[in-house]
């Protein structure tokens, strides 16, 4: 892995929210970790702390909890996404979701005393947490009015138009799961599907 390409990529993800100078991109990175994780490995476990704020460089990764038996799937995440156990992260209290990778994995990390210091020393990046929390917030409002104003069809077709990689990369009971659809009826929605094409 390039780590300079690497952090300059991260550079133009996050330029539109804020624009860095050369001088700043190279003092952040010194904050950055990069982790990598082979396909199902579990980054966080029920029970444990985390201080990791992860960006996902290559990959997919998992957000779930159990509901008794039942796996719950919260978020997805690919390339250029954030992912975190944001209670354990934040309040350093035992997690009670699970953060497992989808493919090989490579995120982007930084700890959470590392976060508290640059954005004490840094004005531009405090700001930038700021928007970033905001915009996640957002992308979350907007995921939940979806999930009650649409039907199981509409969600099922609304999240194929935006994400037909995650179609292909993902697996179906995941899918299911995170769309709020019983794994019968995705699987019959996807025949449909592709009997149309």
């Amino acid at each position: 892995m390039n780590t300079r390409e690497t952090i300059e990529n991260i550079r133009k993800r996050l330029s539109v929210f804020v624009q860095f100078t050369d001088e700043e991109v190279a003092y952040f990175a010194q904050f950055v970790e990069f982790r990598s994780f082979d396909k199902k490995k579990h980054i966080v476990s029920i029970g444990e702390t985390d201080s990791f704020y992860n960006y996902v460089i290559k990959g997919l990764v998992r957000k779930y909890f159990y509901r008794g038996k039942e796996e719950i799937v919260t978020q997805i995440a690919k390339e250029n996404e954030i992912i975190t156990a944001t209670v354990t992260y934040e309040e350093q209290k035992p997690s009670t979701y699970i953060l497992e990778t989808i493919e090989p994995t490579v995120f982007a990390s930084i700890r959470k005393y590392k976060l508290v210091k640059l954005f004490e020393e840094s004005h531009k990046m405090e700001h930038l947490g700021r928007m970033l929390i905001t915009n996640i917030y957002q992308q979350k409002e907007n995921w939940e009015y979806d999930r009650m104003r649409l039907n199981t069809r509409e969600r099922f077709v609304q999240f194929i138009q935006n994400n037909s990689d995650l179609f292909q990369r993902v697996p179906q009971k995941y899918l299911a799961s995170y769309l709020n659809i019983k794994p019968e009826t995705f699987s019959r929605m996807k025949h449909l599907l592709q009997k149309r094409k």
